[in-house]
């Protein structure tokens, strides 16, 4: 479609902040999964913040769009959202920490001459595109302890969004999203946990299993810490700011097709998108 690919990876910053400089927009999706699901959490978060820093410095004052990625789980996390069934809004911030620095800092460049936007993404974003996403490490832990466990009573919610429905979401928040910006990446504003072990589980053909949350890491890894966090999250605002409307399948439904279940996880090498300008109309797409 006449785009430029131009390769590097995370750790090179004077590589981001150059091409960084050179595009019309970016949009920044890269994250250390890798590291985070070995256990180097921190690690990961600490790569990102460069990340971030080398590109927004690049864009002060030009007034080019920067769509930073952040995560629902974090306004859980700093219990914002989830107390008392409290929903999360765009509108929920927190003072730091981690992927919170990051995202903060994206939205006060909004005061610097960037037409910055985080999108916060739900947990789950499925599709047959996804090969490294939380549901397929849910799948797979579920497979290797024969069970697919929650915590609890599994009352607990996490959100979801579709994959091709995202893919729209950073196109609109590229083009119109206005500077300092927070927009939810959610479609499904709230699965119990339970449906979503049964789920798998019956995909699988295994039994569910309540779990403490002192076992979770037996069960669930890398997943562990955050597992048993409710984090309901409206996507109301981001979709009356942008036109933006979820049409495709919901979770459940997504992962009843099996696709999920007919391929392996493949490792996928994080990288960073630079938008530039396309006179072609598949664009649009």
């Amino acid at each position: 479609m006449g785009a430029e690919v131009r390769r590097g990876d995370l750790d090179d910053l004077d590589g981001l902040a150059a091409a960084a400089a050179e595009a019309d927009g970016v949009i920044h999706l890269a994250f250390k999964h890798q590291a985070m699901r070995t256990g180097d959490f921190m690690a990961a978060v600490d790569s990102d913040l460069a990340a971030h820093k080398a590109i927004g410095e690049a864009l002060v004052g030009t007034d080019k769009p920067f769509v930073s990625t952040g995560g629902t789980l974090m306004v859980a996390l700093a219990g914002i959202s989830g107390q008392g069934g409290r929903v999360g809004v765009e509108d929920d911030q927190s003072e730091g920490g981690p992927r919170t620095d990051a995202a903060n800092y994206t939205v006060a460049l909004g005061q610097r001459g960037v037409r910055s936007s985080v999108v916060r993404l739900a947990p789950m974003v499925h599709s047959d595109l996804d090969h490294h996403g939380f549901t397929q490490a849910l799948i797979d832990f579920a497979r290797e302890s024969g069970v697919a466990a929650y915590t609890g009573d599994g009352s607990n919610v996490w959100p979801a969004a579709n994959t091709y429905d995202i893919g729209v979401l950073y196109r609109l928040a590229l083009e119109q999203a206005p500077p300092g910006s927070t927009l939810h990446g959610v479609g499904d504003t709230g699965i119990p946990h339970k449906v979503i072990a049964e789920t798998i589980a019956g995909k699988l053909g295994i039994e569910t299993k309540s779990i403490t949350a002192e076992e979770a890491p037996q069960y669930l890894g890398f997943l562990a810490p955050f597992v048993g966090l409710d984090n309901p999250t409206s996507n109301d605002r981001t979709r009356e700011l942008l036109g933006w409307e979820p049409t495709h399948p919901g979770w459940v439904e997504d992962v009843e097709t099996g696709h999920y279940f007919a391929t392996a996880a493949l490792d996928r090498t994080p990288a960073v998108a630079f938008a530039t300008k396309s006179s072609d109309p598949r664009s649009e797409g």
